[in-house]
């Protein structure tokens, strides 16, 4: 069972051939060339294939194709979306260590990312590069939740500036990390981090601005540390996430 695919169109077919062990869906698009031309996967093999909404279907390939995987569904799985929500802000940062972050976030179990567009971030989404970006983490979230067989897909938010960043933390707990922070990310108990969203701030390899960090606190967030080195901001995001699925019972 180490093969997982995702194709959104699942619960309608499932729908279709009645919810029912012995219905038959397929795999269609890239999915379905990536498991016949790359995996190797052939028929009588087992497969999992998810809808990126909580559907998971385990199955028999019964038929293997670069255009089409058909698969005989054994075991239907629902999976409840992870509550509370945890998003990943993301600020935007050289070369692929912001790629990095969003990959190694979403097989850490984020629930969603939203990159942002520090004051001292080296890279810049502007004109066409702010789809373009958008579309590039899109990819990496989603490859990574087939390899890490994640039944939610994350989703990718919009590009937000620092002030629209700020207005998030009236309807959220945002935590920024910060290096001088008072108060250390292990503190946090599941009491501290509440039942709605919650959001994580990470800033660019420059560091987050003292007139970002007095914004982001006016509008409510907390700044916490995460111990005494400093860490790449590939590198902080999912070492926070990981402290986070501890504090929230996940781990």
């Amino acid at each position: 069972m180490a093969h997982f695919y995702l194709d959104e169109s699942l619960a309608a077919q499932l729908s279709a051939a009645g919810e029912s062990a012995g219905a038959v869906v397929a795999l269609r698009g890239p999915d379905a060339r990536h498991a016949v031309t790359v995996a190797r996967v052939r028929p009588g093999e087992s497969l999992r294939l998810g809808d990126g909404a909580g559907l998971v279907l385990h199955g028999t390939v019964t038929e293997a194709d670069p255009a089409v995987v058909a698969l005989r569904v054994e075991h239907v799985e629902h999976h409840e979306r992870p509550a509370p929500r945890m998003l990943l802000a993301q600020a935007l940062a050289k070369g692929d260590r912001d790629e990095l972050a969003v990959q190694a976030a979403t097989e850490l179990g984020v629930g969603g990312v939203i990159p942002w567009q520090a004051a001292r971030s080296v890279s810049r989404w502007e004109g066409p590069k702010v789809a373009k970006g958008v579309a590039r983490w899109q990819s990496i979230v989603r490859e990574a939740s087939k390899q890490s067989l994640r039944p939610w897909l994350p989703e990718v938010e919009r590009l937000v500036s620092t002030r629209e960043l700020a207005a998030r933390a009236s309807g959220a707990v945002m935590i920024v990390l910060d290096t001088a922070g008072e108060r250390p990310l292990t503190a946090l108990t599941a009491t501290d981090l509440g039942e709605g969203d919650l959001v994580l701030v990470v800033g660019p390899e420059g560091g987050i601005t003292d007139a970002e960090l007095a914004e982001l606190e006016a509008a409510g967030a907390h700044r916490v540390r995460l111990g005494d080195t400093v860490l790449r901001t590939s590198t902080a995001g999912p070492a926070a996430i990981a402290l986070l699925n501890a504090a929230l019972g996940r781990w």
